[in-house]
């Protein structure tokens, strides 16, 4: 592109941002934490989504010292409910690495940024060019549909022959000044007109620039991701009670939902009620050595994880011998109904509190 084009961009994009930017909390702040913060929530999750999360988030963790003081299990539980949780567990990782190594600052080098859990280099680059204007750029989902179409690339843009020249680009646009308003530009641009589906190309600053419009090609450009194949898995939680409490069990720490608590949880093999209530009797058994009495089927909820479409059983029971501690500690507790609230769930286990008579 030429040195008039790119020009052109620049000042088109900047004057459109003025005027038509959304007005988002993290908008009202340079600090390199709430960006940060932002970033990482922001990451596959809408933007009104975010916002209530982002916002309760900031109010118990102020500071990077706060949220690197806290225990996961407080932080996972404001984070119950975005998904994803491995990026809570990340940025809580990340910010007692801030504390440990950087004296609580988070850092203003793209190479210490990138060292932490969590950052890779489009986060990197977001957080400290919004943050401290630095010269960076950046690919993520909307710039990647939006830079695609300025130059009609027609490739797979997320091959790495794609990536390589995408970020190639990126970085020869950026402007020697404003880049983090320049580059919350391109992501504001790709998100409310440049969208994957029916781009508004009539109110866009900068359709007489893009060439995929000028070639009628801004539907077809990019092609779209190959499209997910599903597995259906079929699995059982247990409500198991105990006197006045019911049970709960960590998830591992390399689990699906690592660091959080779930009602025992099983994948079934095996078709048809029977068979299911002897497996899952003998699952218990075998996983934390819990004798149970199974009652009643009380709900089943589908919902999908990642590649997974899961059907969910839901049975109660009742404890009839076994252990108060699984063999890892603290992964066990028999816990008041009435604190559950206190305990990270995933939002499956969320909704089957309402099964606990």
């Amino acid at each position: 592109m030429t040195p008039e084009w790119k020009k052109s961009l620049r000042r088109r994009l900047l004057a459109w941002f003025a005027q038509h930017q959304r007005n988002l909390p993290w908008r009202q702040t340079a600090d390199p934490y709430a960006i940060w913060v932002s970033e990482i929530m922001l990451q596959q999750t809408q933007v009104a989504t975010v916002i209530p999360y982002f916002q309760r988030f900031m109010s118990a963790f102020p500071t990077i010292a706060a949220l690197a003081a806290a225990p996961e299990e407080q932080v996972l539980r404001l984070w119950e409910g975005l998904g994803y949780y491995r990026r809570a567990r990340h940025l809580h990782q990340a910010a007692q690495r801030v504390v440990q190594q950087f004296d609580g600052n988070f850092p203003s080098d793209v190479q210490s940024v990138r060292s932490l859990p969590g950052i890779g280099r489009y986060t990197a680059g977001a957080i400290l060019s919004i943050a401290h204007n630095a010269r960076l750029p950046i690919l993520e989902a909307n710039t990647l549909r939006l830079y695609s179409r300025l130059l009609a690339f027609r490739s797979d843009p997320r091959s790495a022959a794609g990536q390589s020249q995408l970020w190639k680009a990126a970085e020869s646009w950026l402007p020697r000044k404003q880049v983090g308003q320049f580059n919350q530009a391109l992501m504001e641009l790709g998100s409310l007109i440049c969208t994957p589906q029916a781009p508004r190309c009539s109110e866009c600053p900068v359709s007489t620039l893009c060439q995929a419009n000028q070639l009628g090609l801004q539907h077809e450009i990019p092609p779209p991701a190959k499209k997910q194949t599903f597995e259906d898995v079929h699995e059982a939680a247990l409500i198991v009670h105990r006197r006045s409490r019911v049970l709960l069990l960590r998830q591992q720490d390399q689990g699906r939902w690592a660091g959080l608590w779930d009602f025992p949880r099983y994948r079934l093999s095996t078709t048809g009620e029977a068979a299911h209530r002897h497996e899952l009797s003998q699952a218990i058994i075998s996983s934390i050595g819990m004798e149970i009495s199974l009652g009643p089927l009380l709900t089943t909820l589908k919902h999908g994880v990642t590649r997974f479409r899961i059907t969910l059983d839901c049975y109660s029971a009742q404890w009839i011998s076994g252990p108060d501690a699984c063999p890892i500690k603290g992964s066990l507790k028999w816990v008041d109904p009435a604190q559950l609230s206190e305990y990270p769930l995933n939002s499956t286990g969320r909704k089957l509190c309402q099964w606990i008579g």
